[in-house]
């Protein structure tokens, strides 16, 4: 793409077509992006000549990498207006895609992390190709899986949202399909042809894209999730993030291992917020899971928590050594966590 615009807008042969115009960045999203979007989708939901959207990103690398929480996290607690600005115009995007009433296709052809899972979880098809790397990765940076991570996680089979949303575990392609995350694989060399397919075909409904991707579709193989799945469902299946740990650390497996090893490194408030996030998003409506994520994501960045420090240690000096306030996961108190869902006043979000 030579367009110096963050995000590119196209109608072609009955197809709304969202590029995400930001390679060296790897597509990240800005609060302008996801307010162009938005508006996008707003058009193109009444739009009659347009019969469905597709979204992908730019260059080799990223579908999108996420949110651009780096910029966000540079504004101290003091100023905090800018990221719940973000959050806000965000998730309202978010829900918009959730009921779009059109067939809405997202090519994850590369790394999908973040708010880059926001853009496209929530539609109906999630093409995932050899060069999709998903993870919800939140919990090393002192933040949660967001975006609708709290809708969507607990909806997938056993306890693998809670397993990824607790770990940031990276998957690729098999593995992502039998989460239920990627709906179709395909070889990335076949995604400019099955734009063109869909372009050509008579395009109604979600079945009839259905009938278009079959013809390009391709069995990625094993899923290695499979291995370990009762393992996660015992493990992750526990009540409380201390009975997590407790188990993994009981059970004598190299996978018990390297996980317990993973979360020993995650923000401890981080992971306790996470498991009521989910518990409670298992119950909600998924525009009551959005408001409740913008409750918990504007509290995170309303005073000096652990978003900060863990943005410091991974992204800004990239020392890769935060310093978690507590440091332990029993010294997080359960009024520490709730104090994350309270409610917001007048600064709700509003969907």
């Amino acid at each position: 793409m030579t367009s110096e615009a963050e995000i590119l807008f196209e109608a072609r042969n009955g197809l709304g077509i969202i590029t995400l115009n930001r390679p060296k960045a790897l597509n990240s999203l800005s609060t302008d992006m996801c307010a162009q979007m938005d508006q996008a989708l707003i058009n193109w939901a009444e739009d009659d000549a347009i019969k469905a959207v597709i979204i992908r990103g730019a260059g080799e690398k990223a579908f999108c990498a996420g949110g651009d929480v780096k910029t966000l996290a540079e504004n101290s607690p003091e100023d905090h207006h800018l990221a719940t600005e973000f959050f806000r115009t965000e998730y309202v995007m978010n829900s918009r895609i959730y009921h779009f009433p059109k067939p809405y296709i997202a090519l994850l052809d590369g790394i999908t992390m973040g708010g880059g899972v926001g853009v496209s979880v929530h539609g109906s098809h999630r093409i995932i190709t050899e060069k999709t790397l998903f993870a919800m990765p939140e919990s090393a940076i002192g933040l949660i899986p967001d975006v609708g991570g709290g809708y969507f996680m607990p909806r997938l089979p056993g306890k693998l949202g809670l397993y990824l949303g607790l770990t940031g575990a990276r998957l690729r392609g098999a593995d992502i399909l039998y989460a239920g995350i990627g709906t179709s694989y395909m070889a990335s060399a076949k995604l400019d042809d099955l734009i063109d397919a869909l372009g050509a075909a008579e395009i109604k409904d979600v079945q009839d894209v259905d009938q278009v991707i079959s013809a390009f579709a391709e069995d990625p193989g094993e899923a290695s999730l499979d291995e370990f799945r009762d393992l996660i469902d015992a493990a992750f299946g526990e009540v409380t993030l201390e009975a997590v740990l407790d188990h993994l650390d009981a059970i004598d497996h190299p996978w018990a291992e390297k996980t317990l090893a993973t979360l020993n490194k995650m923000s401890p408030v981080s992971m306790k917020v996470i498991i009521e996030q989910i518990l409670q998003g298992a119950e909600l409506e998924f525009d009551d899971v959005m408001k409740m994520e913008y409750r918990i994501v504007s509290h995170i960045v309303s005073y000096q928590s652990d978003f900060y420090e863990g943005v410091r240690a991974v992204l800004i000096d990239k020392d890769q050594n935060p310093t978690w306030n507590p440091p332990t996961v029993d010294a997080v108190t359960d009024e520490m966590v709730m104090a994350h869902f309270a409610p917001l006043g007048d600064k709700e979000l509003i969907l």
